[in-house]
Formats: C-alpha cells, structure tokens, sequence
C-alpha cells in the first residue's frame, strides 16, 4: 500500500502574473472592506484559507500579506505626519538608505501606501533572507543612526517579531498591497506617476539587481544589535549593547589584544550566565570561555600578536576581574541574591550575642563612661581603694566592678601613669585594722563573693582553701598583680605599707603555729569535739587563704585580710 503524503492546500496561481507573484506568502492575511477615502480602515485578519491571486485580481476587497520565514524584500512605512516624510524633511529618506547602505540596500521602489499620503519604500533584493534577522538588522542600523521605528512615524516590514512561548506561532505585521485604491507610484521628487503593475515589476526589478545583501556586514550587525531580555534591567541592556559594539568587530589592527580581551572578559564574567544559561563562569571556565570567544572574532589570526600565551592572557584578565568590583549579574539583586542573604542572616544571628552577653557589654560601657568623665575633669583616683568608692558614686555596684576589673584596677592599666596626675596625692595605705578598706563589707561578707583575684599575675592559693573560694577561677603561677614600677613611685606604699604588711604576716605565722600546737594537745587529752575541731580546722584554712591575700601585693586583697581580721 502506497502512502501519499499529506500536502498543504494551496491557492491556485496565475502563471502568467508577475506582479502578484513578487508577495509568495499569502497565509493570514488581511483584508478590509472600502471605506470613504481619508476614512480610516477596519483591518481583519483570515486565518481559514490563503489569499489566492484571482481573488486579488477580482478586487471586491482591500488586501495585505504576511512575511514568512524567508523574504525577497523588506519595507519602509512612513507615515504622512512623520517627522521624516518628505515634506517635513527633505533629507530624511537619504540619511536613511545611508543608514542602510552598509547592508547592501542602496534603492527603493517608492509609491504611496493611500489616500492618506503616507509612503511605502520597497527594497527588493535576489538573494533569500530569514525575515527574523533581516528585521533585527534593519532596525538597529536605522536606531543607531538616530532613526526612531516606532508605529505612525517609521515601521519596518518585517517586524522584529516578539519570540511565542506558546504553540500559537507570533506573525509578522502585515501591509496592505501596492497599487489597491490611493496607491500610486512616485517619482524622485515624490511625485505621483501613471502607474500600472507592469511599471510596478519592471522598477522591482532594477532596484532587486542593485541590492546586493552583504552578508558579512548583516552578521555584523546581529552581533551589535542589542539584545532585549525581559529578565535584564535597561540599564544592563545598555551594558550588553555597549559591549557588543566593542567585541564584534574583533582585531582591525595590531594593538588590540588588551582592550578586546578586557572587554570579552566583563561581557563574560557579567552576563554569560545570562545570556546563554547555566550558572556563572568562575575559574578555569571563565579562562575558557574567554579564550573561545577571543579565537572566534575576525582578524584574530591577522592581527593578534599574543595567540601563542592567549591562555595566559585570558587567565591574567580572569583573576582581575574576579578581585574587581564586578560581579556577576543577578548576585546583589535577583535569583543569585538569595544564598547571599541567607548566609548573610546566619552570619548575623549567629554572631548576636545573648541577653547576659548584652548586660555585660552595657555594664562595661557603664564603666568606661565613668571612667572618662572623671579623666575630663581631672577626678580619677590613682589607687585602686578610691578609684573603687569613686566609681561606686557613678551607679555600678561592687560586684559588677569586681567581675570588670580590667577597666578600671591600675594593675590592668599599664599605660595608666599615676606620675601623670601631679594635682592628686595617692593616700597611704591603712595603718591599722581600723584603717580604710578598700572594699565594702557587704562583699567581703558575702556566702559566695566574686574573686578578687586577677586572671593572671597574682600568687597560687594553697590547695587546702575555703569552700567558697573553690568556685573561683585562680591561677596556678605567676607573680604579683602589681608592678615593681608602680609600687616604687608611691613612696608611702613603700616604707610604711609594706613594713605592715610583714608585720601581719609574722602575727599570723604565730597565730598558726600557737594554734597547731593547741589542736595537738586537745587531740592528745579527747577534749576537743569533732564540731569544734571542724571551726579549729576552718579558722586555720581561712588564716592561710588571708595570708595569700597579704602575700597578693594587691591593695583590695590586703583590705579584704584586714577586714576578716577585725
């Protein structure tokens, strides 16, 4: 059984009608009824059936055709209040087959569209050209001349159609056919002429022989036209445009190289992503592409003098736009901003401190602040007993200046120089138990005190210590907290502070040894009860814990000694 192949319904054609045969494409097309002339016409559009040569030649109708996907010829609309018809500029239509005469369309058959006075300019030319392309080109020679195609001034046929995202196909713009009612054809002067469909062919003809498309140059022109992405912002477009003018062109000379690989590079790295899909080039793809591209522009191979490192050149160029401040398109704002923000909120919570956190930092800036008004009005203390009671009368409690002692204790402040505060005389230390302390007594009475000692630099408490000071952090080694420098100038802490302080270390010495020999002598005789023996016990650990606290150096700790002693 023989198939026959499923052929397409089509008009019958006159073969002897040269005119009708210059528009092939006759699929949905338009037609409209006659109106007053001047009247304005109501267009429709057939979609059933094609337009058919004797229904042209019938002319109950005013007909227009479509373009296909391949023309024989393009043309020009320009309406009767254009600002480039010939009675409003006489130049226009001149600039513009300027504009177009790089592509090889150098003349034109002209006739009146109707009544109305527009002009049509037909540019008929041998060589079959895809419709799609051949608009693009035209329109962007035209605008980049300064030509405006824009509906009721200057429209091009064909269109440069949208692309259907659809299974409806997107059609071309039709126009009405040459010669119907109010179409004449005109003269150099714009001139209507006797006009017949012979005289139509005949001037087809001679302009089809002297358009030659240049093909080279309609490539060209693709590669510079700019291209609309619904998805990139105006100002980008501008941006593609602009680098699209600069890489298309490739070498025309020596000395390029740099700025061509310079400009391939931002197009790349920018709009690859883009442009062509997939995610943004980085790396040794970016290199790649770049090298790609750079090989494929004209005049490489005759003008570039770096084709034996373009690799490394192209490498060079990556790495400095990827240290630059260009980033790839769509990363500060669109799809590629997302991963950006989020990490950014993680850093950020992640690095929020929590509520304690919060109170100490406001408490620390509590002190600082204190700090600094008493340096404005020359009131800080030098020693560490009034500098305590100074910043008590700002607010902060004991416990809070115990916990941030780096701020404001003299040991801490190294580059604080008490020989800088002539005006202020450091008193001398307590010469007695009943002497000034340098803490209140509510903190050194406390069931479970802050330590007062610092993080480092003070002597190792004896391992047999109280309960209450077991909860602290103390150092293991190091030295006194306070520096041979800073207790050399205070000449009072010199002489009589530290005569004192062995004077208390020998009671204390005594006191122990007196005390050991007695819990002896009551173990020996059973007179002593395990309750008692537990405070005789508890009373020995605090006198050695006191004893650390002289053997400090530490002007606090030594008021704390003495305040237990009373």
């Amino acid at each position: 059984m023989t198939v026959v192949p499923k052929q397409e319904f089509a008009y019958v054609q006159e073969w002897d009608d040269e005119f009708l045969a210059l528009f092939p494409h006759r699929y949905d097309f338009i037609w409209a009824d006659y109106s007053v002339p001047q009247a304005q016409v109501e267009w429709k559009t057939e979609t059933r059936y094609p337009l058919s040569d004797r229904l042209i030649q019938q002319g109950g109708a005013l007909y227009g055709v479509r373009f296909g996907a391949e023309t024989t010829y393009c043309l020009l609309d320009i309406d009767a209040g254009s600002p480039y018809h010939p009675q409003r500029d006489p130049f226009a239509i001149s600039r513009i087959l300027a504009a177009l005469e790089p592509l090889g369309l150098v003349t034109y058959v002209a006739c009146t569209s109707s009544y109305s006075g527009g002009l049509h300019l037909y540019l008929p030319f041998q060589q079959p050209q895809s419709s799609w392309k051949l608009a693009i080109a035209l329109t962007a020679r035209l605008e980049n001349s300064g030509f405006k195609v824009y509906p009721g001034h200057l429209e091009i046929f064909p269109n440069p159609k949208r692309y259907s995202t659809t299974e409806v196909p997107c059609l071309f713009n039709a126009h009405r056919l040459p010669l119907q009612v109010g179409s004449y054809l005109l003269d150099e002067a714009f001139q209507p002429v006797w006009s017949s469909q012979l005289q139509f062919v005949q001037q087809w003809k001679l302009a089809q022989l002297r358009n030659l498309i240049d093909l080279d140059e309609l490539k060209q022109t693709l590669k510079q036209a700019r291209q609309q992405c619904s998805f990139v912002s105006g100002k980008a477009n501008k941006f593609i445009n602009d680098l699209n003018v600069e890489i298309a062109a490739g070498w025309t000379g020596f000395g390029q190289t740099n700025r061509l690989l310079g400009r391939i590079t931002m197009k790349v790295y920018i709009f690859h992503h883009v442009l062509s899909g997939g995610e943004p080039l980085e790396g040794q793809a970016l290199v790649d592409e770049i090298v790609a591209v750079a090989r494929s522009l004209p005049g490489y191979r005759d003008w570039c003098r770096h084709q034996h490192e373009i690799e490394h050149r192209a490498a060079e160029w990556a790495r400095c736009i990827e240290n630059s401040h260009y980033f790839h398109y769509g990363d500060r704002s669109g799809k590629f901003q997302v991963k950006t923000v989020e990490s950014k909120l993680q850093e950020v919570v992640d690095h929020t401190p929590v509520w304690n956190q919060q109170q100490s930092e406001a408490a620390r800036d509590r002190i600082r602040h204190a700090i600094a008004v008493m340096l404005e009005t020359n009131t800080l203390p030098c020693l560490a007993t009034a500098r305590f009671h100074a910043l008590l009368k700002h607010g902060i409690g004991g416990q809070t200046l115990y916990r941030h002692r780096d701020l404001w204790h003299p040991a801490y402040l190294v580059d604080f120089d008490v020989s800088a505060q002539p005006n202020e005389n450091p008193p001398d230390p307590p010469t007695s138990l009943q002497g000034e302390v340098d803490c209140p007594e509510e903190a050194s009475t406390s069931p479970d005190p802050a330590s007062l000692f610092l993080h480092d630099g003070s002597n190792p408490l004896l391992r047999n210590t109280s309960s209450n000071l077991e909860q602290c952090n103390l150092p293991t080694s190091g030295s006194n907290p306070l520096p041979r420098s800073r207790v050399s100038s205070h000449p009072a802490l010199e002489n009589s502070g530290i005569q004192f302080v062995r004077q208390i270390l020998s009671t204390i010495k005594a006191q122990r040894t007196e005390q050991k020999s007695k819990i002896i002598s009551l173990q020996q005789s059973d007179l002593l009860q395990p309750d008692s023996l537990q405070q005789v016990q508890l009373s020995a650990k605090h006198q050695a814990k006191m004893q650390q606290f002289l053997n400090s150096g530490d002007p606090i700790l030594i008021a704390e000694a003495l305040t237990w002693s009373r």
